[in-house]
């Protein structure tokens, strides 16, 4: 099978929406972010933990990204799993737990493979819980593909021993406190599995159909380079280019919607072409590579601070608190609040103009509106006075 599939569950959203994207972005090198090293160390420590607390041999982890913050976050996912299983105990004598399962779902996707972080299988249920240590991204439980994929997975092993009828799937992501489980019927699983995934995953194999851009091109490894996403970018800023009088309100709420993703396009192809250009001498017409804007700084500290005081100079110590973060960090969660939860406070936001998904409650700007629609008047006013 070897390490990587085409289809791999993880970036299902992706080829399920953009089919020839899997063979496409198969063709780019797999590059492990930093916050992809956290994430795979986070659930090597999940792993270990839930091993334990089930009185199964494991040795810890030894990593450099531990941190009080991972282990209370691998803690509390370890207790919600041992939760679920008390759960399953009242209608199972003896609920089967897996960790880290191998999962074989190459009957409806091709080469079709994954690892499920923690699977419990009780008496006609199936649940499938999967931990999440990154807080970019929200994952959303309800209709996830790369979970269903699991699910299917697992229900090829397990189904007929123990006649599941429902599968209910735990998203676990800690950091954005965000813990959703959503449930469906295993016919209707099924149903999904054979007359959408199944012969999509087929085109998608064979790089077939047509490239879609979305909200899916994210953690696409080919969306720098992806023409069809250039082209839908740069249609969207034949529109950016128009003074903003000159838009209707449905456009300037439709540009709205799109700026987040063309600015970070942009951002992306300016990293690319500036790592080639810098890393690998690519020349690019109209373009060159300069020596950015730097700081002064001292060579030697205490070097500095001897020739001061030797020439009379007193006064050149700023004497500062540590930030806040340094602060939580030293004395661990717990302590911080006890000691400084009284004498720290959290001022206002900046308003700022976001989508409608966002969590955060939306501001009263109704008085606001009120004295910009006056301001306007006086200036109106003004004028006709001036006329």
């Amino acid at each position: 099978m070897g390490n990587h599939a085409i289809l791999s569950a993880s970036g299902s959203h992706r080829w399920l929406n953009c089919l020839p994207s899997a063979r496409l972005e198969f063709e780019f090198e797999d590059k492990e972010s930093t916050a992809a090293a956290e994430g795979s160390a986070a659930h090597a420590l999940c792993e270990h933990k839930l091993r334990k607390a089930l009185r199964m041999r494991s040795k810890r982890p030894i990593s450099n990204y531990d941190s009080d913050d991972m282990e209370e976050y691998t803690d509390n996912y370890v207790d919600f799993v041992m939760e679920q299983l008390e759960i399953s105990k009242q209608c199972c004598s003896d609920p089967l737990v897996l960790i880290e399962q191998k999962l074989d779902f190459s009957c409806y996707v091709p080469q079709g493979f994954g690892t499920g972080d923690c699977i419990i299988i009780a008496d006609e249920k199936l649940h499938i819980i999967d931990f999440k240590y990154g807080m970019g991204v929200l994952v959303d439980a309800v209709d996830n593909s790369q979970m269903k994929l699991y699910a299917l997975g697992a229900l090829e092993i397990y189904d007929s021993l123990y006649d599941i009828k429902e599968v209910s799937m735990t998203i676990f992501q800690p950091r954005r406190k965000n813990i959703r489980t959503w449930t469906i019927l295993v016919e209707e699983l099924k149903d999904w599995a054979e007359n959408e995934l199944k012969p999509k995953a087929q085109m998608a194999i064979n790089g077939e159909g047509e490239y879609l851009p979305g909200e899916w091109c994210t953690f696409c490894k080919a969306s720098v380079k992806c023409r069809a996403r250039a082209e839908a970018k740069l249609e969207l800023a034949k529109a950016e280019f128009m003074l903003p009088p000159l838009l209707t309100d449905m456009e300037v709420e439709e540009i709205l919607h799109k700026i987040p993703d063309l600015t970070k396009w942009a951002n992306e192809i300016m990293a690319y072409a500036t790592d080639a250009a810098i890393n690998h001498g690519k020349q690019w017409s109209g373009f060159k590579v300069v020596e950015g804007r730097s700081n002064r700084k001292y060579k030697n500290e205490d070097a500095v601070a001897d020739a001061a005081k030797a020439n009379g100079y007193k006064d050149i110590f700023h004497q500062r608190l540590i930030t806040i973060t340094e602060m939580q960090k030293l004395m661990g969660k717990k302590q911080f609040k006890k000691i400084l939860g009284d004498l720290i406070y959290k001022p206002p936001g900046k308003l700022i103009l976001v989508p409608i998904t966002d969590k955060r409650t939306a501001m009263n700007t109704l008085n606001a509106n009120n004295e910009f629609n006056e301001i306007m008047e006086d200036e109106n006013y003004d004028k006709s006075k001036q006329n």
